[in-house]
This record gives structure tokens, C-alpha cells and sequence, in this order.
């Protein structure tokens, strides 16, 4: 036969960028059924690689020529390039994965003659926890931004408000930013103080939160209705123009909170160590830490033990008659 398998020859393959990118979009969501949050990074993976190939830079420009030409020095390079603009290992490792799942769909579907990415290698993944909070920092991190929603101008208080919302659940929950983003107005029981999470992979859990989330969420409930616009919908949190709050307006908002109270500063996912790591200090079993916070293997879990060694030996000295 002749070349008519080659990339992009078939009828119904998608031809431009646009149509990559939307056939793509559909295999992730649709047949392996990946979080919304996965599918998001994984189109994004895919988009940064077309841009790094100067390919498709209109959305109807033709893709076929940059497929035919791809190979696999093409993607170690972009992942080099990533490297040394300081991206970290869990992104490169994450992107790695996004075009090897890729390119084996693109083989598969015709896109590409062969599995190009079938060789490259994830770089090893850091699994060292980042900056962790003592309690006595997280503390006075809620205790500034407390003050800050208290003495914010009436124009400048609703988003104080919430952005003490969004210390205190992110804290008290140890929630991902994306599953923050994502909560609606019915996910909150009020009366028994949990909230319902959507995490990855679809799989729903409920966790708790105290009285200091409640109270902080409570103020910004009493806001809320001043930043509602026709948009809103059943968003619990919202950003400056109304509509659903998104992870970078969260991840801004922790940034900011560290320097004004001058603790170490760290992003949502810092906080979600901390408070891992403080329920674990406090007592809590590797279980319920793991159910906490989503984890669907107890393995991600343990790497929060090593910080429980001082009340492991202060246990130890208590009980064992030889300490």
C-alpha cells in the first residue's frame, strides 16, 4: 500500500492544532475517564509541546508536518528545556507522563507512525515534603489574615473575608487547590461541620473541619452575596469579578498571607503538608490521615512519619520500662 497511513492522512484525523487539541481533550475525559484537574495538565502538557515545536501557532494551522517530524530527541530536548528553566521534578515528571500517554494514543489513533515517546524516561521524582509549617507559623498565619478581613475598608472586605475562608478550610482539611476551587455551596454541612470534596480521579470523600474554619466561613457566607453576579452559579468561593474562584487567585492568596505574617512562605500545597503533618504530630493514625487527605495509596501517606519521630519517642520513653 501506499503512504496514505502516514500522520494526519486519514479522513478523520484531526488537521490542526484546534482539532488535536479537542480529540485529545475527549480521549482523556471520555475513555480512561481522568479527573477534570488531570485532563486540564494533560491538554496543557500537550499545548506547551506544540508551542516548544512551533507548531499549529493558529488554531486551524495545519499539524501533520510537526507529527511527522517529531522524534524523541525533539521531547528530550523540551524536557531539558524545562529543566533549565527551573520547572520541578514532579512537573517534568508529570509532563513526561502526559506525552508518552500521547504519543501512544497518536500511534494508535494514526497521528503518528510510531511511539515516539515509548523511550523516554520520567526524571526521578523528589519526594522530599515542602516547606512544612510549625503550628505555632500556621497559627500566625491565620492570626494576620483574621486581622487583616477585621480591619479591611467595607470596599476591600468581602475578599478579605474570603481569602480567610480559604486559609482556615485549606488548613483545617488539608485539601488540594484544585478540589478548594471546586467546592459549591452544597458540599458544606454546616451542622455537622464536614465538607463533601471531589478529589482526583472522581473519587468523593467527606472530611471535617473545626470551629475557627467554621466561624471564617460563616463571615464569608455574610459576604458573599457582594461579589454574586449572573455568572456565579453554586460556587462557595468566589474571585473579584464573581465567578468561581480558580486555583492561581488560591494559590496567590497563601503567597501573600506567608509574607504579611512572616512565616516561610509556601503555597496551597505547603499548607496541605502542614496540616497533614500536624494531625499526624497530634495523634491521628496513618488511616485517617490518609482518608483526610485523599490518598489512594497509604505508601503517599507514610511520608509524613518521619516527622512524628519526637512523639514516637516520647511514647516509647513512657512505655518501655528500659527506655
Amino acid at each position: 500500500m501506499s503512504g496514505d497511513h502516514g500522520p494526519g492522512a486519514g479522513k478523520d484525523l484531526p488537521s490542526s492544532r484546534g482539532e488535536l487539541l479537542d480529540a485529545w481533550f475527549r480521549h482523556l475525559s471520555l475513555q480512561r475517564g481522568l479527573s477534570e484537574h488531570t485532563v486540564r495538565a494533560y491538554v496543557g502538557d500537550l499545548e506547551d509541546l506544540l508551542d516548544f515545536l512551533g507548531a499549529g501557532a493558529g488554531e486551524a494551522e495545519p499539524i501533520g508536518p510537526a507529527l511527522a517530524s517529531l522524534d524523541l530527541a525533539d521531547l528530550r530536548a523540551w524536557l531539558a528545556g524545562m529543566s533549565g528553566a527551573g520547572r520541578s521534578r514532579a512537573t517534568m515528571a508529570r509532563r513526561s507522563a502526559a506525552i508518552r500517554a500521547f504519543s501512544t494514543w497518536a500511534q494508535r489513533s494514526g497521528l503518528l507512525r510510531s511511539d515516539v515517546a515509548a523511550r523516554l524516561r520520567s526524571p526521578r521524582v523528589d519526594n522530599r515534603l515542602p516547606t512544612v509549617l510549625t503550628t505555632g507559623q500556621a497559627a500566625a498565619l491565620l492570626s494576620a489574615a483574621s486581622e487583616r478581613a477585621s480591619q479591611a475598608p467595607p470596599s476591600e472586605r468581602p475578599l478579605a473575608t474570603r481569602d480567610l475562608a480559604l486559609l482556615e478550610i485549606l488548613y483545617a482539611t488539608g485539601m488540594r487547590v484544585s478540589e478548594l476551587a471546586g467546592l459549591d455551596l452544597g458540599d458544606v454541612d454546616d451542622a455537622r461541620r464536614t465538607i463533601r470534596v471531589l478529589g482526583k480521579g472522581g473519587k468523593e470523600r467527606t472530611v471535617p473541619y473545626g470551629a475557627p474554619a467554621a466561624r471564617a466561613l460563616g463571615r464569608w457566607l455574610d459576604q458573599r452575596p457582594a461579589l454574586v453576579c449572573p455568572r456565579t452559579g453554586a460556587a462557595l468561593f468566589l474571585g473579584a469579578r464573581g465567578g468561581r474562584v480558580d486555583a492561581r487567585a488560591i494559590r496567590e492568596v497563601v503567597h501573600r498571607a506567608a509574607a504579611a505574617a512572616g512565616v516561610p512562605d509556601l503555597g496551597p500545597h505547603g499548607l496541605r503538608h502542614s496540616a497533614a503533618t500536624h494531625v499526624l504530630s497530634g495523634g491521628a493514625d496513618l488511616r485517617s490521615v490518609q482518608e483526610l487527605l485523599g490518598h489512594s495509596s497509604l505508601a503517599t501517606t507514610q511520608r509524613y512519619t518521619h516527622v512524628s519521630a519526637e512523639r514516637l519517642r516520647a511514647v516509647y520513653e513512657q512505655a518501655f520500662p528500659r527506655a
